[in-house]
């Protein structure tokens, strides 16, 4: 079910939280590096240690983006996604606009209460 936008949302905006977990179990000596941007910022890069996470506030506006890219390196390995969509995640991030990811060696998991987590892509 397609979550209703108002046209007050629409013209003002939807301010939803995005935030990336470090989710792996045994990374202690290699952090999980994520770097952030889209067309109308750059986030930059932190190194997540065990259990760290990186979270900011994403606004959707009709003149703007409403996507969020990120490049997650993990030792050798590389992987950009789509941390934040408008058009996949306004409805998804739930009614309180939380849209959390958590990172493991097995992929990326998904969820918008810290409960249930679902797989969206491996690495």
């Amino acid at each position: 079910m397609m979550a209703k936008v108002e046209p007050s949302e629409y013209l003002f905006g939807t301010e939803y939280e995005v935030r990336v977990i470090n989710g792996f179990t045994n990374n202690s000596s290699v952090p999980l590096v994520i770097w952030c941007s889209n067309e109308e910022a750059d986030l930059g890069g932190r190194a997540l240690q065990e259990h760290d996470d990186f979270s900011w506030k994403m606004k959707t506006h009709f003149w703007s983006s409403n996507l969020m890219k990120c490049t997650m390196k993990w030792d050798q390995t590389r992987k950009k996604f789509d941390a934040f969509k408008a058009s996949r995640d306004a409805h998804r991030c739930g009614p309180f606009k939380m849209c959390t990811w958590l990172v493991t060696e097995h992929g990326f998991f998904f969820s918008n209460d810290l409960v249930n987590w679902y797989k969206d892509f491996e690495w």
